[in-house]
Formats: structure tokens, sequence, C-alpha cells
């Protein structure tokens, strides 16, 4: 990145966000280009102390605009805030880059990549090494629906089942399953024999081919669903021989009815259901600055044996949020499980940290068959 080119408007602001883990002295200073001769004053916010400094272009020769230093007390997440306040020309200057030192600038941290997303956050369901379901049975709950985010709740071996904001004006529900093979990217490189194929599709489901994560068949359908209401999902096995048909089945609450998303038959199978799971996930390189969280509850899998109460979930995240970001956490409110991430909210959570929520203790009774 250039830095921010043209600032010109005093409302505007240049915002990062920064998670410190020390207290003391910070110093701040920016680098900035700006016409020579021209002058300009900004003023950097920091945790409810304001600091000034003025500085005199040099062309195209960089100036570091360096301000009085700054008294850290509170640990964790922290605006630095920069605005202008004067200039004697069109504008601020180019920003190109913002340095901290100090005793509290020691294992401070913030997201140097040019992505701008939050970190993607997961639940895996634990079970025992040989068992396979022929259904598994998940809600969830959207609390905060940023665009451009993925709130997956049936998440198995070969697949994912889930609801997304792709748009201010368009969302989706959308079920896809793996191709065999290791193809990552084309689905064109995928030979026949291991493609997965559409077998079945409700009323207005789009489906089609996705890579670049692997390659496999994606279906969805435009739905406007909505925060603040529990959705329903089911995605049901059929192993037939060395395949397996996987159908994904959505509840429509205001049809009060479930609906066929789509059917696949996944080649080079002929198992039933595992490796559970469920996430949230912010999938442009975009808008981290906004906080997601849905949660996740009464989850059940079917087997031979009958319905099972899954009861526990372990926490993960992606190297996202390892090394540039600690707005990840998940746990247990009001008897489901919850993921959140993003908003530079400071409540890191460790990965692999083991939830358990209180049992219902009754599966659904309504649910399609397999």
């Amino acid at each position: 990145p250039q830095g921010a080119e043209g600032w010109s408007d005093a409302r505007e602001q240049l915002v990062w966000h920064g998670w410190f883990a020390n207290s003391g002295q910070l110093q701040a200073s920016v680098e900035a280009t700006l016409a020579t001769g021209r002058t300009a004053t900004v003023l950097l916010r920091l945790a409810g102390q304001e600091r000034s400094a003025s500085f005199t272009g040099a062309g195209d020769h960089p100036v570091t605009v360096t301000f009085p230093p700054f008294d850290l007390v509170t640990l964790g997440y922290h605006d630095l805030v920069l605005e202008g306040t004067a200039r004697s020309g069109q504008d601020y200057g180019t920003i190109a880059a913002l340095t901290l030192s100090g005793e509290a600038a020691a294992a401070a941290q913030f997201n140097l990549k040019p992505r701008r997303n939050a970190a993607s956050v997961h639940l895996s369901y634990p079970l025992d090494k040989d068992v396979q379901g022929t259904a598994f049975y998940n809600e969830v709950t959207v609390r905060a629906e940023p665009r451009w985010t993925y709130y997956m709740a049936c998440g198995f071996q070969r697949g994912y089942f889930g609801i997304q904001v792709n748009s201010d004006t368009e969302r989706r529900v959308i079920f896809s399953v793996w191709d065999s093979g290791h193809e990552a990217a084309d689905r064109a490189n995928v030979a026949a024999a291991d493609r997965v194929a559409l077998i079945a599709k409700g009323e207005g489901v789009v489906a089609g081919d996705f890579g670049n994560e692997g390659t496999g068949a994606h279906s969805h359908l435009v739905y406007p669903w909505s925060a603040g209401t529990t959705y329903r999902f089911l995605v049901t096995a059929k192993p037939d021989g060395t395949h397996t048909d996987y159908s994904g089945w959505f509840w429509f609450p205001e049809r009060k009815a479930w609906g066929l998303i789509a059917t696949f038959r996944a080649p080079r199978d002929g198992g039933g259901l595992r490796g559970l799971y469920s996430f949230a996930e912010n999938f442009t390189g975009a808008n981290g600055d906004q906080r997601r969280c849905a949660e996740f509850g009464n989850q059940w899998l079917r087997t031979g044996a009958g319905w099972t109460e899954l009861l526990t979930a372990q926490f993960s995240h992606d190297q996202t949020g390892e090394v540039d970001r600690r707005d990840r956490a998940a746990g247990v409110v009001d008897g489901r499980f919850y993921l959140a991430t993003g908003g530079f909210v400071d409540e890191p959570l460790k990965s692999g940290t083991i939830l358990h929520r209180p049992a219902l203790s009754k599966a659904p009774a309504d649910l399609p068959a397999p």
C-alpha cells in the first residue's frame, strides 16, 4: 500500500487498531510527504489522550512527524486516530506509515498485511474414530451481520452448509461438496471419475462449480435471512457402494417447512458423515474491523444406533488469529456455543480450548429422512 493519499477532508480520520501487552511511555511518529513549503498540523488520539504535531513539506522526500509521547496505562486493544487540524495547501499530505517505540510498544500486535479481514474461527465436534453419521443437525442464530460474512453450520469431511452475507442487498444459503482427488484450484483439471455430481436441487437454487479452495460442486439459494432468527440445518448422507449422496436441507421458518437445497453424489466415498465442524469467516480482505458473532446450538448426529446429542466443541482459529489478530473468541451463552471474530474486541481464546454446552436431551422430531 502507498499510504493515504490526497487527504484533504478534515472530517476523515486515519485509524490504526493495535493490541498492547505493556503499559508505559509510547512514542509515535508518522511518515508524511507534502508539497515543498506547505505546512500541516495533525492530531493523534490514543486512550483519551491527544498529541499534536506540525510539519513542513519537502516534496517527494518523506518527513518524519513526531508527536509528544503518550502514557499508556490500560492494556489490550486501542485505536490510534489521526486527524488533520490545519493546512496551508490543498491537503494534509500523504501518510505512509505509523512508527511506535517505547515501553508500551514492546510486543504490541498489529496486522501489517494488506488484507484487513478478521480471523476465521471454528468449532469442531469430536467423535469416536469409528463413528459415521447418516444425518447432522445444527441451528444458527446470527447476532451480527457485516457484509462478506459466512456462518457455516454443518461442516463435514466432504463439504459445508451455511448462510452468507454477499452484499448489502443479497444473502445466500450455501451447500457445497468437494471433489475427490487433490486439485486445489481448477475444476477443469478434475477427472470425471473424481467429480461430484448434482443429483437434485430445490426450487430457485443455483448449482455450479467452485475452485481455489479445493474443487467441487456448489449450490446456493438467494434468501433474505436475518439476524436474531434461529435457522435450522440438516445434512444427510446415503452411502451406496463407492459413492455417497449428500443432501443439504434448510428449514424455512416463514413456511414452517423443510426445503432441499441440493443433493450431490460424491465419488470414491461410500461412507457417512464425520469430521463435523462449524465456522465463522470474513471471506474478503476487508472490513475486519466489524465484529461477527453467531450462536450454534442443539447439535445432533444420527447413526445406526439413533440420535446422539453433541455437547462438546473444540475451538480453533486460522493463521490470521495466530499472527495478526487477537479479536477471536468462542464460548457458551444461553445453552449454545458461540463464535465471534473481528471488531478489535479484546477477548482472545486459546486455540484448542474445549467447550461444553448443557444437554437438551430431545432430538428434533420433524427432520427429513436421509
